[in-house]
């Protein structure tokens, strides 16, 4: 029996796009990966101008938010995983913005 083995090849982000419900991330590939905004509370949160000012990071390979502190991975996208900041980090960080 004989088994090949593909190399694995990290998706990479070409265009953000952000609603008041969803984050939309273009791939260089040619795929859309779409995910609710409540996955990302500080997304969420932030005003529909500090969410346009993102930039691409790692040559695609994540996308960050400089005002918002938040930066997200296409692989974690593409696995289907929300935020992992706990309630405590958020509240902080939303106190730390009323400021």
């Amino acid at each position: 029996m004989s088994s090949s083995q593909t190399k694995s090849k990290t998706a990479r982000a070409s265009a953000v796009s952000i609603s008041q419900e969803a984050l939309s991330v273009e791939l260089e590939d040619g795929r859309t990966v779409a995910v609710p905004l409540s996955w990302y509370p500080r997304l969420l949160h932030g005003s529909a101008n500090k969410r346009s000012n993102w930039k691409l990071i790692g040559e695609g390979a994540g996308i960050s938010w400089p005002d918002l502190d938040e930066d997200i991975s296409t692989d974690s996208l593409l696995g289907g995983n929300p935020s992992g900041e706990s309630d405590t980090s958020l509240q902080t960080w939303l106190k730390s913005r009323s400021r």
